[in-house]
């Protein structure tokens, strides 16, 4: 089972159960996770971005064997963020970055994301592209943080035949046409971890190609258990469990 959407460090507004590594590793593991692409909460806030970036790369080594995959955090409106970029691919070995426009204080027509995408794309990463990190109704009142509007992702998806895209925490809030534009306008996945309702993944793949759909938990913000639980109570094949749980993430990230 792979696991798109982890998390390592500290969520900045409260302790969460596993927010150490080596317990995290040992509850993906004890769930049957074999592995989990993670970012790192410190880089919603932190400005030293290639400390963040050095930090998760040292974590992912230090614990669980290969487990964790590390997806580094750029943040397009620092000085020099073209480096960081540059810094997760060669000098960390990265294979993709993880986006948080909404914290970082850009929208998706800012010239600068459509610049990110383009170096991304030269470089062969996975954008993995957050729209939140939780229901904006528990965040702190002093620091209220909209959805990202992800509609004007659809064009520059398109315009980029090569680009790998997975959304993050979307499936609650994508309105349908956005949803349907971004399956059509290029190499767009989406994972579970939102996904909300009875059935939610046998009824969303009525609407939804298959092979688009991937496994993850936003664990730990969320209990692991809450997405694999999804897994089990849709009416699924086993063809289709075995494309969620690791086969469609096999593709977006070539070993």
């Amino acid at each position: 089972m792979i696991d798109v959407n982890v998390h390592l460090s500290r969520w900045p507004f409260r302790r969460l159960p596993c927010d150490e590594t080596p317990r995290l590793v040992e509850k993906l593991q004890a769930s049957g996770v074999t592995q989990a692409w993670a970012g790192s909460f410190d880089g919603l806030l932190h400005r030293d971005i290639e400390g963040v970036n050095a930090r998760l790369a040292e974590e992912c080594k230090r614990h669980g064997s290969g487990l964790l995959v590390p997806f580094g955090s750029v943040n397009p409106k620092l000085p020099d963020w073209q480096e960081d970029l540059r810094r997760c691919h060669e000098a960390h070995g990265m294979p993709g970055v993880r986006l948080h426009p909404n914290y970082h204080g850009y929208t998706l027509d800012d010239p600068v994301f459509a610049e990110l995408l383009a170096l991304a794309e030269r470089r062969k990463l996975v954008v993995q592209l957050a729209l939140r990190m939780e229901d904006t109704r528990t965040h702190h009142p002093l620091m209220p943080i909209p959805d990202v509007d992800p509609a004007p992702l659809t064009d520059l998806v398109a315009e980029r035949p090569n680009l790998r895209v997975v959304i993050l925490n979307g499936l609650r809030t994508l309105r349908a046409n956005v949803l349907a534009q971004l399956i059509k306008s290029g190499n767009v996945h989406f994972e579970i971890a939102m996904l909300e309702g009875v059935g939610g993944i046998a009824n969303l793949l009525q609407t939804m190609p298959l092979e688009r759909l991937l496994f993850g938990s936003h664990f730990p913000f969320f209990v692991l258990e809450s997405a694999l639980l999804k897994l089990r109570e849709s009416e699924l094949t086993p063809a289709q469990i075995e494309a969620i749980s690791h086969q469609n993430a096999e593709r977006v990230l070539p070993a």
